[in-house]
């Protein structure tokens, strides 16, 4: 496994979080969108999740952003607020290197120190075997498939759906609101 720097991420590693974003937009199945958004797009949505007090990182090898990490809102009313949903991509060049899992780890780390208790993962695509196997070394188990419910690249996809207890889970009501540190 390769040792990669986690951190939180800073509007300095945009451009490079954009590139990665591209890619797998233009040419992978992870993600539903079909039109890669600009830097102006990706600072925006940044600057909505860390206001909002949720964590983002970016994994660094040998001085380059490879790879990037997020949780925010499962959904918006109230009563999920202690529910995460996480996205994760990274540079194809450093695949199955074990970076993904540092990233996860870290993320996971973070949301529960942050008071989160649910982390769902919304998996596109259910052949994405990388991802898939990333979410069950991190302790996520599988909640279901919806099928065919993505149109890209001329076929049907299905979204792959897991979920993570965060702490102690739904074993206790918290008290107070997550976020903020």
């Amino acid at each position: 496994m390769s040792a990669a720097e986690i951190r939180p991420a800073t509007e300095a590693d945009l451009p490079s979080v954009t590139a990665i974003y591209e890619h797998a937009v233009r040419f992978g199945t992870a993600t539903f969108e079909l039109v890669p958004p600009d830097l102006a797009e990706m600072t925006r949505r940044f600057r909505a999740l860390t206001d909002g007090g949720f964590p983002y990182f970016v994994a660094v090898l040998d001085g380059r952003v490879v790879g990037y990490a997020y949780a925010g809102a499962y959904r918006p009313r109230p009563a999920y607020r202690f529910t995460v949903e996480n996205s994760i991509y990274l540079d194809p060049s450093i695949h199955r290197r074990g970076i993904g899992l540092q990233l996860m780890q870290r993320l996971i780390a973070e949301c529960e120190a942050r008071g989160y208790r649910q982390m769902i993962a919304v998996i596109g695509d259910s052949a994405n075997a990388g991802s898939i196997g990333v979410h069950v070394k991190t302790g996520f188990a599988l909640i279901g498939t919806h099928p065919s419910v993505g149109l890209k690249f001329g076929r049907w996809l299905d979204t792959v759906m897991m979920q993570r207890a965060l702490g102690d889970g739904a074993t206790t009501v918290p008290t107070g609101d997550p976020g903020r540190r």
